[in-house]
């Protein structure tokens, strides 16, 4: 339908009314509620931008951030805890070349603050700093992972593939093989005939380490016992392979 504007003359003398058409409209109003947070009011303020000072504070808190996160995973591997893989067949079958560990230092760590010994239980499998290893014809050092004997005082001797333990609580002396659950440890590969006979008594300060698989082992049937302080932690965990994690 056409548009029609009607037009209505007027004196001079009389102001004149524009009459808006049928088809004009009025915009209608925006609501002006600003959608916030709950429980807040709106006073109408923009935010202040950051100053220069507010911006120094910010990038140095975040260079604080990125030189401390290296730093604090130093310190937990240094003194909490450590991942290890293990190299070689010393300690099948109970760990397998390859596996993933975790080691746990903590106890060590805290026994050299409070200037205590640090003296694992028998049974445990700790990581070893050993200074010299030639009499394994591997030259040099290197941290070895064994499985822990004899004790602190306590009198070892191995014969004929087994090992039997002396102390007060055992004057008779007892196999530690029989009756520590070893878990996975094969007692075929716990014996080796060919090994030399050991005979020793460890002071306050050592202990007898021994491999899982004898007969392809160097431990302190040729090294000789160990000291505490050689002791860098404590196996507590297998990570690697999946299918295999194991806590010990």
């Amino acid at each position: 339908m056409p548009n029609y504007r009607i037009v209505r003359h007027v004196n001079n003398d009389e102001p004149a009314v524009s009459q808006p058409t049928p088809t004009e409209t009025t915009a209608p109003m925006l609501d002006p509620t600003i959608a916030k947070p709950n429980g807040s009011e709106d006073s109408g303020e923009r935010p202040d931008k950051p100053t220069g000072r507010q911006r120094l504070r910010s990038t140095i808190t975040t260079i604080s951030l990125l030189l401390l996160a290296p730093l604090i995973a130093l310190l937990l591997t240094a003194f909490v805890f450590q991942s290890y893989q293990v190299d070689g067949q010393s300690m099948q079958n109970t760990l397998q070349d390859n596996d993933r560990l975790i080691i746990w230092k903590l106890p060590r760590t805290w026994a050299r603050i409070t200037g205590h010994q640090y003296v694992p239980k028998r049974g445990d499998i700790i990581i070893i700093n050993e200074a010299d290893l030639s009499a394994c014809a591997q030259p040099g050092s290197k941290q070895i992972i064994k499985r822990v004997i004899g004790l602190p005082g306590e009198h070892v001797v191995y014969g004929n593939g087994t090992y039997t333990v002396y102390n007060k609580a055992h004057p008779k002396g007892f196999d530690p093989d029989t009756t520590l659950p070893y878990g996975k440890a094969d007692t075929a590969l716990l014996s080796d005939p060919q090994s030399p006979n050991v005979d020793v008594t460890l002071t306050s300060d050592e202990l007898f380490v021994s491999g899982d698989h004898r007969g392809n082992s160097c431990d302190s049937r040729e090294l000789g016992p160990v000291t505490t302080s050689q002791i860098v932690g404590k196996l507590v965990l297998r990570i690697l392979p999946l299918s295999q994690g194991e806590r010990f």
